[in-house]
């Protein structure tokens, strides 16, 4: 079984809604790094020095490569990334070796048994 890593940057709003959304496209979990600070095309604002930008979320999915594709367009959708800018971005490497997840293996199986 191979698997990828999505990494997604999401508005911490809705890190929720993109959490959920991964899960009922086939992921079975996450890391949630809290408080990442990014910046896109346009430069943050401050007020004062104090930055007024809200603080981002970075996701961390280990997932089926199967999976991979309709899971990043899922959180794309629901997140509503290229609907307005800044809202959050994803992508997906691969990866050569991966521990930890032999009790999730059964279950991979059993989603992505006809693609494999």
């Amino acid at each position: 079984m191979h698997f990828k890593l999505i990494v997604a940057f999401v508005d911490d709003s809705k890190t929720d809604i993109v959490m959920k959304a991964a899960r009922e496209a086939g992921a079975t979990g996450a890391t949630v790094i809290n408080n990442a600070r990014g910046e896109g095309l346009n430069t943050k604002k401050t007020f004062f020095g104090m930055s007024l930008e809200t603080q981002r979320d970075v996701l961390l999915f280990v997932v089926e490569q199967h999976l991979c594709r309709h899971i990043l367009e899922t959180i794309d959708k629901k997140g509503k990334f290229d609907e307005t800018a800044g809202t959050g971005i994803a992508f997906s490497l691969d990866i050569d070796d991966v521990v930890g997840v032999k009790h999730q293996v059964s279950e991979l199986y059993k989603k992505i048994e006809d693609e494999i």
